[in-house]
């Protein structure tokens, strides 16, 4: 695994590399509003807990463990005047923990993750992970551009997923704390070099997650390029708003009238569907667990849920709603806003029991994700919304997790 100093290093020049962080940091404070957003709702369980709490935003680093070549990784907790808390650690810019209240107003863990790196190197969950370059799938591991074909690291079969063997999931991020009279963040910057994974280009990237005293955690997403590229990030969290047991009764709603139907190797037939009439139809309310099982090629190729639902046809900056859940008996909810024209659902159907934290194993489907993002295998269905960067271009995206409690 390379260092930030390492990659560096694979540049021409060191003024290279610095000019390309620069730029990185510029448009991320010309795109402030844009990235990823996760917003906590402030019903009457986080009042009381900020109330009770009576604090101001704080942001602290320590360490959280060492890879086995003695790197050290840190931990920043970022803690809110209500008492939420996010714990974000360098490997990976991963999520380990988002504590809030439920309807009874007692904070609890409602992501899965690991306490110790190790776990987290030898694990192809993506629990909690920033993914990058190419979020899901891309078929064969290839694709074209501008007449050029680039085979990248199949780490899925025959196909890539969520950026190879060493994607953002496995990185070692450069993590910066901060904190302002109603925030606390941490700002995260990589250096992914020319050839990273197969892909082209040297993409400089900056994310910055802010927690802020209205229980909204601002995740930004910028990169740019020095060579044509494709780019497709998000947050791969995996939910479970009851901190325990399956996700099967969570209640889950979809704002999407169609989805991408995929072969045996989870990559899209190229076709769009209409959800209307199948177990795939979410636009109203439904518990998970209700048409999981139903007798559906679709569900019998991924196990369960492992698709992609088309939010919108357009690729327009636009923050729209993407989905809606509810778990009755914690009384949590969590609400998703995107930019990204969709969204992949996956409802844990690869977890195995075979991992576990404290106080939840994680069994089959014992977590969710849903992921905001451009369509996968983009690159090779030129009838799917393009995911090409370009150099003085910006890629940028938001999502927004909205969390409260009926």
């Amino acid at each position: 695994m390379l260092s930030n100093t390492a990659m560096s290093e694979r540049y021409n020049s060191l003024t290279e590399y610095e000019n390309l962080q620069s730029k990185a940091k510029k448009y991320a404070s010309t795109f402030a509003m844009v990235g990823v957003l996760v917003s906590f709702v402030v019903p009457n369980a986080f009042a009381h807990q900020g109330d009770a709490m009576n604090s101001v935003p704080t942001a602290t680093m320590q360490q959280f463990d060492t890879l086995a070549d003695s790197t050290p990784i840190n931990k920043v907790t970022l803690t809110n005047a209500n008492g939420v808390e996010v714990d974000v650690i360098s490997y990976g810019g991963i999520i380990t923990r988002i504590a809030t209240p439920d309807a009874k107003g007692n904070s609890g863990n409602i992501v899965l993750g690991f306490d110790n790196v190790a776990d987290y190197v030898a694990s192809s969950t993506y629990f909690g992970a920033i993914i990058g370059r190419y979020g899901n799938r891309i078929a064969g591991g290839k694709f074209s551009l501008n007449g050029t074909e680039y085979q990248l690291a199949k780490n899925d079969g025959d196909n890539h997923l969520h950026g190879g063997v060493q994607g953002f999931d496995k990185k070692v991020w450069q993590m910066q704390p901060f904190t302002t009279a109603n925030s606390a963040g941490v700002k995260l910057t990589l250096l992914s070099p020319d050839g990273d994974q197969g892909y082209p280009g040297n993409l400089a990237t900056e994310v910055t997650y802010t927690l802020t005293n209205n229980n909204s955690l601002d995740m930004q997403f910028v990169a740019t390029t020095d060579k044509p590229t494709i780019v497709n990030m998000t947050q791969h969290s995996y939910f479970n708003l009851a901190g325990k047991g399956d996700i099967l009764d969570h209640q889950l709603q979809i704002n999407a009238q169609t989805m991408t139907p995929v072969d045996s190797g989870l990559i899209p037939t190229g076709e769009i569907t209409k959800v209307a009439g199948t177990a795939f139809d979410f636009r109203k309310m439904k518990a998970i667990g209700k048409d999981i099982n139903d007798e559906d090629e679709q569900l019998k190729l991924g196990k369960g849920y492992d698709h992609n639902f088309v939010l919108k046809d357009v690729a327009d900056g636009q923050l729209i709603e993407a989905a809606k859940v509810y778990e009755p008996v914690s009384g949590r909810t969590l609400t998703v806003l995107t930019e990204e024209p969709s969204v992949q659902f996956y409802s844990g159907n690869f977890l195995d029991g075979s991992t576990s934290q404290p106080g939840l194993k994680h069994d089959f489907r014992s977590g969710f994700c849903l992921e905001t993002q451009h369509n996968p295998d983009s690159p090779n269905q030129p009838q799917f919304l393009s995911t090409v960067l370009h150099p003085g271009s910006v890629y940028s995206t938001r999502i927004v997790y909205e969390f409260g409690v009926k």
